[in-house]
């Protein structure tokens, strides 16, 4: 008899998010098991029940997901999963909080397609703005942004300490400099436009970031981009189903269903990677925008 495809799924939530269950037994695990509220240092007595039940040759059939809301909390869980397994038993790893690994993969994968295909540019030196930097989505575009060579700031609609603070954690954990700029009134917004060359808004549904104004006065503008699907828009203007369509002058938009569109296959893509790995895998960000990348052509 085949082995089971298992696959345990852990948040420091009160609840695992539906979303993710449903695409991982969508994807094609046989069982999917959520425990919820757990803290980093029971990640290693869940991984060893998990090994130890199990045959080393079923390794690649048992999985571990990793949610929550938190960028770098889900990466320590990940970090204390993998130094908690004792060869030969190993499983594979996927950490998604709240799906913003995917969602800030294909984001940046959607703006890298349509530069390259329609103003032959591409990240490198892209002088990116990233609102909503503090939130997780945006913290990992910033991060994927800046690790493929985008000058990134990170603008804080509540002043520059948090944004700051991350900037910092950016440095430390990932060795990539993103600046940082107060984005607390309009006129620090428009500074903060003034330069930028690509707009990513990853701010709260349903909030408003930048209107048609702010945006058609940022005139070295080339895209921008929304991953909020709830009216009103984070970037008034900017049509959800947007896909490189001219936004204001010369500049392009691109909307929360066409990032939605291919984040939703590369989290199907990572679950299916994992269940039809012959070897035990570990798969975060990096492996979210290669994914990405792919599946935007």
């Amino acid at each position: 008899m085949a082995d089971k495809n298992i696959l345990h799924m852990v948040t420091p939530l009160k609840h695992m998010s539906p979303f993710d269950v449903n695409m991982a037994l969508d994807a094609g695990y046989d069982a999917v098991l959520p425990y919820a509220s757990v803290t980093v240092d029971e990640i290693t007595g869940l991984v060893q029940d998990a090994i130890f039940s199990r045959p080393p040759k079923a390794g690649a059939h048992t999985a571990l997901f990793i949610g929550g809301r938190n960028a770098t909390l889900a990466l320590d869980m990940l970090d204390k999963a993998r130094k908690a397994l004792v060869p030969p038993f190993g499983i594979s790893f996927f950490a998604d909080p709240s799906g913003s690994f995917t969602t800030a993969a294909a984001m940046v994968a959607c703006v890298e397609k349509a530069l390259k295909d329609k103003k032959q540019r591409d990240l490198s030196g892209l002088k990116t703005a990233v609102f909503g930097a503090t939130g997780v989505v945006g913290f990992c575009a910033a991060i994927i942004a800046a690790l493929e060579g985008a000058a990134v700031t990170l603008v804080g609609y509540d002043g520059i300490k948090r944004v700051a603070d991350a900037a910092a954690q950016i440095k430390a954990r990932f060795n990539a400099h993103v600046d940082a700029a107060d984005g607390s009134d309009d006129g620090k917004k428009a500074n903060v436009l003034k330069e930028a060359e690509a707009l990513f808004a990853a701010g709260r549904a349903g909030v408003q970031i930048l209107t048609k104004a702010q945006v058609a006065a940022a005139k070295n503008l080339l895209i921008a981009a929304d991953v909020n699907a709830v009216p009103p828009a984070g970037i008034e203007g900017l049509a959800a189903n947007a896909n490189g369509d001219v936004l204001a002058g010369d500049a392009l938009g691109i909307g929360a269903l066409a990032i939605g569109g291919i984040k939703y296959k590369t989290e199907f893509g990572l679950f299916k990677k994992m269940i039809e790995a012959a070897k035990p895998v570990t798969l975060d960000f990096r492996d979210a925008f290669a994914l990405a990348r792919e599946l935007n052509g």
